[in-house]
């Protein structure tokens, strides 16, 4: 099964260059086109509020859009309420005559604004889909509480997890000493040891005096992933099973960064029928495309974004979020409920990461860094 990916609306990236080089007269004649032979095809009747700003990589998602859906037969998408999931269903609906035959879910951590369930509502009645619920296979408190907290992030996370496990006391030897003590723990050893290379993705100096401090103030709660593998991938997995989905969507930009950007290389990912395709139609979305495919299609995200003034809107108040102290901030102001609720649940990371990144800046007002 072969279907067009980024910069093949004709199936080849040349084209894509082609039409870049076009003049903006010319270029917007060839998009106008290619949206009004969409809607013929998917019969949609949205309305376009600014044909002049929606630009060629939105039109290239809706042509792919168009194509790849044709190949399957039983598609889900998972809706988060955040503003990529709001891009993905949006463009879905003017992309394909199969937008009513899509399985949207939503999947409750157990930690969920209000201010998204509402969303989810809202984007019932726009588009006049159903978007079921389902719990997680664990909830995140109870992955807290049981496997341990996220810390700083999911990689990170993990080995502190591994290692933990193990009994490791933090210990500031060679790699050959400490692996003869922890013959389990290599690969989690070699980042501790710094052994994969300073500029390695896998180095832990990626997360500056994280070691010296680890040393000198060792962990004293339980570190862990978990929690979004329970959560959230265990839960998808799951339902793409009881549904029979031979194709997921997801709203995963490459541009966001992070382990699930990383992991992927393209927009499509294939499995020949040994499991779920995974098919992420805003992959190559800048943060621009998005803001102007919002203004164009006339697309409004949740309370999160509009009144807490959120960047973001994944797991409410993760502490693998760089910016969780202004989340924290938003979401004591408008949720109090649910900020009472992440304190107990990740209140330990919080302190922890707090006197990291104090140690850190001390350190670089020490070095003179």
């Amino acid at each position: 099964m072969t279907s067009p990916c980024f910069g093949q609306l004709l199936n080849n990236s040349q084209e894509m260059s082609k039409i870049e080089g076009l003049s903006p007269e010319m270029k917007s004649v060839w998009i106008d086109t290619k949206l009004k032979q969409l809607e013929i095809l998917t019969k949609n009747d949205l309305e376009i509020v600014d044909r002049e700003i929606i630009g060629i990589m939105a039109v290239d998602a809706m042509s792919r859009i168009h194509n790849i859906l044709k190949d399957y037969k039983t598609i889900s998408c998972s809706v988060s309420g955040g503003s990529d999931s709001d891009v993905v269903i949006d463009i879905l609906a003017r992309s394909t005559s199969r937008f009513k035959d899509i399985h949207f879910i939503f999947f409750d951590t157990g930690i969920e604004y209000e201010a998204t369930k509402q969303h989810l509502v809202e984007l019932e009645n726009k588009y006049g889909i159903t978007i079921e619920r389902r719990k997680a296979v664990k909830s995140i408190p109870y992955c807290c509480k049981t496997y341990g907290q996220p810390f700083l992030s999911k990689r990170v996370s993990d080995i502190i997890h591994r290692l933990q496990d193990n009994g490791f006391q933090w210990e500031d030897e060679p790699f050959d000493v400490l692996y003869a003590r922890y013959p389990k723990n290599r690969a989690s050893l070699r980042w501790w040891c710094d052994n994969w290379g300073e500029d390695s993705r896998f180095s832990i100096r990626q997360n500056k005096w994280l070691k010296e401090f680890m040393v000198a103030n060792p962990p004293t709660f339980k570190i862990s992933s978990k929690c979004w593998d329970y959560a959230k991938k265990a839960a998808a997995k799951q339902y793409q099973k009881e549904i029979g989905a031979d194709l997921t969507i997801t709203g995963v930009r490459k541009a966001e960064g992070g382990a699930r950007a990383e992991a992927y290389k393209s927009c499509l990912s294939q499995y020949d029928g040994e499991s779920t395709d995974h098919f992420r139609p805003i992959f190559w979305f800048k943060d621009k495309d998005k803001q102007e495919y919002n203004v164009a299609c006339n697309v409004h995200n949740s309370a999160c974004y509009t009144d807490y003034g959120l960047k973001r809107t994944g797991c409410a108040g993760c502490p693998f979020s760089q910016r969780f102290e202004d989340e924290l901030k938003a979401i004591e102001e408008h949720e109090p409920k649910l900020f009472n609720v992440i304190n107990h649940v990740f209140g330990d990371s919080y302190e922890y990461t707090r006197r990291y990144k104090e140690f850190a800046r001390e350190q670089e007002r020490i070095h003179g860094h």
